[in-house]
């Protein structure tokens, strides 16, 4: 699952991986170490890579760090290629709801409702998912179209129908 902050990665990602019975981890919750603190990455790297040696397993994010272990051992990448516009709202709605239940995300971290009015990107997930929307786009592009990726089946999701469609599919009895 790549794409966007606030696109529905993990939403669906969570639900795709209880419909098919594999295991979900959301590489934010291993790279946000306690005080949003990143995680080293040579320690990152081992954790992905025993996570992505399993059977099966829904992974959920777009560390360059780490996505080189997990595009070799995907079959799928599911791609959330959403307007910037419905990514934006989505990333409010849950930015403001996150900021004002304080709940926990990962490793004791909390969304901070000054992240609102941040303007660094590094500090504000609504700048982080503007400044990011064009480039996810030409990467994954890119990425799909890459012969080293030719073993990977791209599904790209540009819609909330789209998405909802994905999941029921999924969880159709076979």
């Amino acid at each position: 699952m790549v794409g966007n902050s606030g696109s529905g990665k993990t939403t669906v990602g969570r639900a795709l991986a209880q419909a098919i019975g594999a295991p979900f981890t959301e590489l934010d919750s291993i790279h946000h170490q306690p005080g949003w603190r990143p995680i080293e990455v040579p320690e990152f790297r081992e954790r992905v890579a025993e996570v992505v040696a399993g059977e099966s397993w829904v992974v959920d994010g777009n560390y360059r760090a780490v996505i080189d272990l997990v595009l070799a051992r995907a079959d799928t990448v599911i791609w959330f290629d959403l307007p910037r516009g419905t990514v934006m709202r989505q990333v409010l709605v849950r930015t403001v709801t996150r900021a004002v239940t304080r709940v926990e995300l990962w490793n004791g971290n909390r969304e901070p409702i000054t992240g609102l009015f941040r303007i660094d990107p590094q500090h504000s997930i609504l700048r982080w998912a503007w400044t990011q929307h064009a480039k996810y786009r030409d990467r994954y592009s890119a990425a799909a179209a890459d012969p080293l990726n030719a073993h990977l089946t791209f599904v790209r999701i540009g819609s909330r129908a789209e998405a909802r469609r994905l999941l029921t599919a999924a969880t159709a009895p076979h």
